[in-house]
């Protein structure tokens, strides 16, 4: 029997639509790897979180946006996505009205809007991630 080391994490993808445009919230890392790389708030699960709560909560420390439920989009967990171990990441989606001001906070050094035809580069697998939001919860935004 083998002993496994393999790390549980969740990243949230945030949409806000407008009239003109799809915005995706994105967080600046605070720390390596990827230090000062754009990415999805996410972060590891603890013990005792169900995965849309650590998800919720992950969310709210890193950008001070405050969501009552998201929806499970996908399991992320080819190895080497993450530098540091082997990582598995439960992707969520949820979907915000009006444009709410992030505050960077935790392990988040800024947190920004970003229409979803400009996005920067992105740390991890976090583009892979997206894309497969987009396809499945804005199909009209599909590439």
């Amino acid at each position: 029997m083998s002993s496994q080391s393999i790390f549980l994490t969740v990243d949230t993808v945030v949409f806000c639509k407008s009239e003109k445009q799809t915005l995706l919230l994105l967080i600046q890392r605070k720390n390596e790897p990827y230090k000062e790389q754009w990415a999805l708030p996410g972060g590891f699960v603890e013990d005792y979180e169900d995965l849309e709560t650590a998800a919720l909560r992950e969310l709210k420390e890193e950008t001070g946006v405050a969501l009552t439920s998201c929806e499970q989009l996908y399991a992320f967990g080819k190895p080497g996505r993450d530098p540091r171990r082997r990582t598995v990441s439960i992707a969520h989606v949820g979907f915000v009205k009006n444009k709410i001001t992030p505050r960077a906070a935790d392990d988040a050094g800024d947190a920004r809007w970003f229409g979803i035809d400009k996005l920067p580069d992105l740390a991890f697998d976090h583009k892979e991630i997206i894309n497969l939001a987009i396809s499945r919860f804005l199909p009209d935004h599909s590439q």
